[in-house]
């Protein structure tokens, strides 16, 4: 059976990721980075993990699989793919560019899609001659281990190449869902308030951020709570897809960014990666105590967990995704203890609504407004 030849652009982590995914899966693959720099720590990498795998017994050979990658800084080794998948910076203007540039040395049966978590599909479709080749196809990180891909069809987007890109997933061992071309598509729109209402809550000092993250994991079973997760991703990451949700949503107040998690990345304190974020990493500090109030948990624990719901309750409601791709997403992409739909029937629409509604007549806010599907699940009907 014939194996499509795989072209990615970028080799950081995203793109040596996907990477990995193609070549285990049998298919030649082409990583194409202008950074000459970058590519060598991306080969040295893909060595190293290659091999941790052989020694483990989860592939065969690891030169094997390494044979099958070429690392280039030509563009023009892009000729005989047959699929590229771009994992480059999230800017919409330098995606363009570069899907115009490939599009230059590509045949004209040749796929194009996008690793973008939260940009227009068909913004970047429109830059090309051929828009009905391109479609987005969004891993998470880290690619290898994470089995959600988001098959986000533009507009423009030919639906027979959609239903082979989600064919060709599941021959990756994949979890494809399909996600309409919406800020966000699924995780990065649903996931919104698990971030931001936890942060709310911090600034209006209900709680401190310890607690707060205490209350998620050890009353919600969430694997990570918010602050540790945001510090975990990275601001420069976690903060920008929040405000290119917000400013993609015509500056929707239920995706509003926040002054706290802005002026960490003002600062330079992106988490993990910089030794200071929410939390302080450096050598010898201890991280801040929960204050384990039940009472106090459970009121932060429901009022995140309601605007999660509500946010997947209204993405249900404006065909964003099937309830099954829906639930899919959230507990593979994002490890959710349970999907939200799910989770809204074992909590009870009408108390998930109560406790929207009371936040809505106590802040007057139009970010927590109930969606109407939530409102006639409530109502029964």
């Amino acid at each position: 059976m014939h194996k499509q030849i795989i072209g990615v652009i970028g080799s950081g982590a995203m793109g040596s990721g996907i990477g990995q995914v193609a070549a285990m899966a049998g298919h030649n693959v082409v990583i194409y980075d202008n950074n000459k720099a970058a590519l060598d720590k991306a080969k040295a990498s893909l060595s190293a993990t290659l091999q941790k795998l052989e020694e483990k017994g989860k592939i065969s050979s690891a030169s094997d699989v390494l044979h099958r990658f070429i690392f280039v800084d030509d563009i023009h080794a892009f000729a005989t793919c047959e699929l590229i998948i771009e994992a480059i910076v999230e800017k919409l203007e330098v995606k363009r560019a570069v899907f115009t540039e490939v599009e230059k040395v590509v045949t004209d049966t040749c796929i194009l899609a996008s690793n973008t978590s939260s940009l227009s599909i068909t913004s970047i479709a429109a830059a090309c001659n051929i828009p009905s080749r391109v479609m987005g196809l969004h891993f998470f990180n880290p690619a290898p281990l994470m089995a959600l891909v988001e098959v986000i069809p533009a507009i423009q987007t030919d639906t027979v190449l959609v239903e082979n890109a989600v064919a060709l997933m599941k021959e990756w061992g994949k979890l494809p869902v399909l996600a309409k071309d919406t800020p966000g598509f699924i995780v990065n729109r649903v996931a919104r308030p698990f971030y931001g209402e936890a942060i709310r809550i911090y600034e209006e000092g209900i709680a401190d951020m310890a607690t707060i993250d205490w209350a998620m994991t050890e009353i919600g079973g969430f694997k990570m709570g918010p602050f540790t997760l945001m510090d975990y991703i990275g601001h420069d990451v976690n903060y920008v897809v929040t405000e290119t949700v917000f400013q993609s949503f015509f500056f929707d107040p239920r995706y509003k960014p926040s002054f706290s998690q802005k002026r960490l990345l003002e600062a330079g304190w992106l988490g993990r990666k910089s030794g200071r974020g929410f939390y302080n990493y450096a050598t010898g500090m201890a991280l801040p105590e929960p204050n384990k109030d039940m009472e106090l948990g459970k009121k932060i624990f429901y009022r995140v967990l309601a605007m999660l719901i509500n946010e997947a309750v209204d993405a249900q409601h404006l065909n964003v995704a099937t309830a099954q791709d829906l639930e899919t997403a959230m507990t593979k992409g994002v490890n959710y203890p349970k999907g939200l739909l799910a989770w809204c029937n074992e909590w009870g629409a009408k108390n998930c609504l109560a406790q929207l509604d009371e936040l809505y007549d106590n802040y007057h806010e139009d970010r927590y407004r109930a969606s109407v599907l939530l409102r006639k699940m409530a109502a029964g009907s």
